[in-house]
């Protein structure tokens, strides 16, 4: 189960921000999944529920997850957009056909809130 070492990995990096801010507690981390990370949700937050009691640094600690629709960019254009069912065949901005991935694979640490 790789959502384990993802998270022992954002772990070792809450801790080293606590200490560079001289944190005592950590509130609520936020984190982006994109939905073509291959990571599993409900484990990562598994983890992370495990890990977060081994420290008083995080023993109360929440975790928020916001998952990223993956998204497409249009090599003509620029134009950036969602794809909900399928993969576009064309660009919706200007009818382009090079079109390519753009997030959306990505597990991303956007805030921390620290006492």
């Amino acid at each position: 189960m790789h959502e384990f070492s993802l998270a022992q990995g954002l772990f070792t990096q809450l801790h080293q921000l606590a200490e560079t801010n001289q944190a005592k507690k950590i509130i609520t981390v936020r984190v982006e999944i994109g939905k073509l990370s291959g990571i599993v949700v409900d484990s990562f937050s598994f983890g992370f529920e495990v890990l977060s009691q081994e420290s008083d640094l995080t023993k109360k600690s929440v975790l928020e997850i916001t998952e990223i629709e993956p998204q497409h960019r249009c090599l003509d254009c620029g134009a950036i957009f969602n794809h909900i069912d399928q993969i576009p065949n064309i660009c919706p901005e200007c009818s382009s056909l090079k079109l390519i991935h753009h997030g959306g694979d990505d597990l991303v640490l956007t805030q921390i809130e620290m006492e």
